[in-house]
């Protein structure tokens, strides 16, 4: 790759590499080679996860440990790290292999959240904690000016387990109908959840499936320590 390509990327990252094959390495995809970037993915998950965790920490000093969960899923989930990566123009930089780049793989959300976390691996590798930290929470700035708690507080219960449950990379969870009764216009459902951290299921009870698997994701919640 190009120095000058790598220049333009650096300016957009605010991070000159004293060893440019660490940014080369960032950008390297799996389909590219043997050596690529997924030892990187690997260190800057770890390390994006806990910045944003400390930031969430210190802006909500009264939200507790499911909420300050949940906001930390969204900030770096795949789609918003994707996000990052369309910002800094990735896709211009990536290698990838014929496969991939036949098939659109610059574009692809994935490929895209991964190489953000190589990147910051990279930085990580390349500059220590100190610089990798503030590169972070600068790029992380505006979104995590947007956050708030009460926005968590009024998501519906089975998106609230949803994210809980994907935050702790635990599995997620299955709803099963147990009964229906009453007319077709009329009927009213019975529903279980059910969680593989939790020794039983939770249930639920509603005039619609809906309604009762939001009532179980509810209960689970309650079950889970959650919700009161």
């Amino acid at each position: 790759m190009k120095t000058l390509e790598l220049a333009r990327l650096q300016k957009k990252l605010g991070h000159e590499f004293s060893n440019q094959g660490l940014l080369a390495l960032a950008l390297t995809h799996r389909s590219f080679g043997s050596r690529n970037n997924e030892r990187l993915e690997f260190l800057g998950d770890s390390i994006v996860n806990f910045v944003i965790a400390e930031a969430l920490y210190e802006r909500f000093p009264d939200a507790k440990e499911g909420q300050l969960s949940r906001l930390r899923a969204r900030m770096v989930r795949g789609a918003t790290l994707a996000e990052l990566g369309r910002e800094f123009e990735l896709g211009d930089f990536l290698r990838l292999g014929s496969g991939e780049l036949k098939s659109g793989g610059f574009r692809r959300e994935s490929i895209l959240a991964d190489a953000v976390e190589a990147i910051i691996g990279a930085i990580y590798l390349d500059a220590g904690m100190a610089i990798c930290h503030q590169r972070i929470r600068s790029w992380f700035t505006t979104r995590l000016d947007k956050l708030t708690t009460t926005d968590e507080q009024n998501k519906d219960p089975k998106t609230r387990l949803q994210e809980y449950l994907q935050a702790r990379q635990q599995s997620l969870p299955k709803y099963q109908v147990t009964d229906i009764q009453g007319e077709a216009h009329d009927q009213h459902f019975s529903v279980i959840c059910v969680l593989e951290c939790l020794d039983e299921p939770s249930t639920g009870e509603g005039s619609s499936r809906r309604g009762a698997e939001q009532q179980a994701a509810r209960n689970a919640l309650k079950l889970l320590g959650i919700d009161h």
